[in-house]
């Protein structure tokens, strides 16, 4: 008895600190849980940031554009559709990179499914846009419809030579740093199709 007299006190200090130190663990555990959720959600936010640019990368229109030698006195143009989406091409703009307007507008009306090509030989417009002696850098853009609005793609360089009408040489220089943009069609009409290199990088 004088034993259990004798502890009783940091017995019972025990027994009353019991509630707080359950307390203190549960708010512990529940910050715990917390930061766990948190992690959670963060990375939930990243995947779905990650879905929707893996979607519009996907379905976003994307057109590659290249100029081909066929002959002395032949070229065609070659767009591709790299989007799944399919497209409506309205016109072809050719010009010096030189110039700060196109030397050639081509208009068409061709539907271009994703994953497909259209060619088309380009005839006389090639030496319209040169001339029958030139030698530097033309660009080509591609102006179309798709899902109701109008883009017109970053303009594709090429070196070309051309010496008494004979094409010499037709290469690429590179691709299009940027993707397609959206023209606005309030101030620009289709039929009009005005284009912005006169105030857009020609890169």
């Amino acid at each position: 008895m004088q034993w259990f007299s004798h502890h009783n006190f940091p017995f019972t200090l025990i027994v009353a600190y019991i509630p707080l130190v359950a307390t203190v663990a549960t708010t512990i555990l529940s910050l715990v849980l917390a930061r766990a959720t948190l992690r959670y959600a963060e990375a939930s936010d990243k995947s779905l940031v990650l879905a929707r640019e893996e979607f519009e990368r996907q379905w976003s229109p994307e057109l590659h554009i290249k100029l081909e030698k066929l002959s002395s006195r032949q070229a065609q143009i070659v767009v591709t559709n790299l989007a799944r989406i399919s497209v409506l091409l309205q016109m072809v703009q050719l010009r010096r990179i030189s110039m700060g307007v196109p030397s050639l507008r081509s208009f068409i009306n061709e539907p271009l499914v994703g994953g497909t090509t259209w060619t088309e030989e380009l005839g006389k417009n090639l030496f319209a846009c040169t001339g029958d002696d030139y030698q530097g850098q033309i660009g080509a853009a591609m102006t179309f419809y798709s899902s109701g609005r109008l883009f017109r793609t970053e303009w594709f360089r090429f070196r070309v030579e051309i010496r008494q009408g004979d094409i010499v040489h037709l290469d690429p220089v590179n691709m299009a740093a940027r993707r397609v943009r959206v023209l606005d069609t309030a101030k620009t009409p289709p039929e009009l199709a005005r284009d912005l290199a006169g105030t857009a990088d020609p890169r």
